[in-house]
């Protein structure tokens, strides 16, 4: 005859570590940026590191702040007049003047922009680095959110194979007892072949979930610019909050995502005020020296004397329909940033009401899956209890079972929910 305490004692265990791992509560909790809420194991890897080495090592990050440099740099490149022009010519047919004949010209001539045109220049590209920095701050912010998503992916996963163990052994347990009522004629062979059939199924879940497992783990790894068989070690178990952090909707209007859209703004003022400088006249200062040859008949003071003529000239664009063309481009631009940001804030507010809305349902969903699974583990004890009277129904057994499970990996999908849905609310508002 089996023991029926040691056997009750062993199931209890089993239910117990599944059923605390998701129901205790801190009294205060404190909700970072990127790690909500964690118990780490001795030996897990925490999240904040990670995000920091995918931080450094992430190519795309490195892509964008190689970008950041090379506009930089451009404010080098504008910061300049445009090139000396020299001229040398040589007289073919000599034309002679009282002084004598000319031999050959030298000229020189150097254009300036009008006051101020360099620096509107200096400005423009300036401008334009500063809306490109924001593209490095928003590469940051969702690889966080990627490398966060990733993360507790891989713990709903771990934490689902945990659960699945401690099922199977718990058929395990059952099985015992439905030999053990075959031998004493209490149930039938079929009784013990379906539990056995359950925990086959249970175990091709378990794999599946592993081989699930390797491919989020490759994913991370990716993020994170290493090997794809780097082995990621995630918390034994998270928490959910007793209480929600607080969301500011004001610090959405700062995101970078729109941040960028006035960065962009602001260079397209800077590009007018630079197109009105260029519409301004530019200046010319040159200087021509002809050599001029002695004439050999005569002897007077300026005879062969060289001519050294100075020269100042203007540019004016009369014609400048080129520059009219550039300030409507601007303004209408200006329009479309301005309409393309609006349509970025309504999507954004989209998002955040949503995730707000999806980590309420996750809580709500946590809440539920928890009474169930103290209910189903009353009417498993009621079960297990029958036995003593020997009127057990194990069909009954693999139902609450089943339903057990069921509430279990509904309750690791509302605490997984929960996580990533503030990870994109951290996103947004952070």
């Amino acid at each position: 005859m089996i023991n029926l305490k040691h056997i009750n004692q062993k199931r209890k265990r089993v239910v117990i570590f599944s059923f605390s791992l998701f129901t205790f509560h801190f009294k205060s909790v404190l909700i970072t940026a990127i790690l909500l809420c964690s118990i780490n194991s001795i030996n897990s890897q925490s999240l904040d590191v990670l995000v920091t080495e995918a931080l450094e090592s992430n190519p795309e990050i490195q892509k964008f702040e190689l970008q950041y440099k090379r506009v930089s740099e451009k404010v080098n490149e504008v910061n300049t007049i445009p090139n000396t022009e020299f001229g040398v010519g040589y007289f073919v047919s000599e034309p002679e003047t009282r002084t004598g004949a000319q031999r050959f010209k030298v000229s020189a001539k150097q254009m300036l922009p009008w006051f101020g045109t360099i620096t509107s220049r200096e400005n423009y590209i300036s401008s334009l680095a500063d809306a490109k920095y924001e593209d490095i701050v928003i590469a940051k912010r969702k690889l966080m959110a990627s490398v966060s998503q990733s993360y507790y992916n891989l713990y709903a996963n771990k934490a689902k194979q945990e659960v699945l163990t401690e099922n199977i052994k718990l058929l395990e347990t059952y099985e015992t007892l439905a030999l053990t009522s075959v031998e004493v004629g209490k149930a039938s062979a079929v009784d013990v072949l379906r539990f056995q059939m359950r925990q086959n199924e249970m175990q091709q879940l378990k794999d599946v979930l592993s081989q699930q497992f390797l491919a989020e783990q490759t994913n991370l790894n990716n993020l994170l610019n290493r090997e794809n068989n780097v082995t990621v070690t995630v918390v034994e178990s998270l928490m959910m909050p007793s209480e929600d952090f607080e969301i500011t909707t004001k610090n959405l209007a700062l995101h970078p995502e729109l941040l960028k859209y006035d960065k962009l703004y602001q260079s397209i003022e800077q590009s007018e005020l630079l197109n009105q400088k260029e519409n301004s006249p530019m200046i010319g200062f040159g200087l021509d020296y002809i050599n001029v040859e002695p004439r050999p008949d005569m002897n007077f003071s300026d005879n062969g004397k060289d001519i050294v003529m100075p020269m100042v000239s203007v540019s004016i664009p009369i014609f400048n329909k080129k520059y009219k063309s550039q300030t409507k481009q601007n303004e209408l631009e200006q329009q479309e940033i301005t309409a393309q940001k609006q349509e970025r804030l309504n999507t954004l507010e989209t998002l955040l009401s949503k995730a707000i809305n999806e980590r309420i349902s996750a809580r709500i969903s946590y809440e539920t899956q928890t009474k169930n699974l103290k209910q189903a583990k009353d009417a498993e004890d009621i079960l297990i209890k029958s036995y003593e009277t020997g009127t057990i129904n194990f069909n009954d057994v693999l139902d609450i079972q089943e339903l057990q499970l069921k509430f279990q990996m509904n309750q690791i999908e509302s605490i997984k929910g929960y996580y990533v849905q503030s990870t994109i609310i951290n996103y947004l508002i952070q």
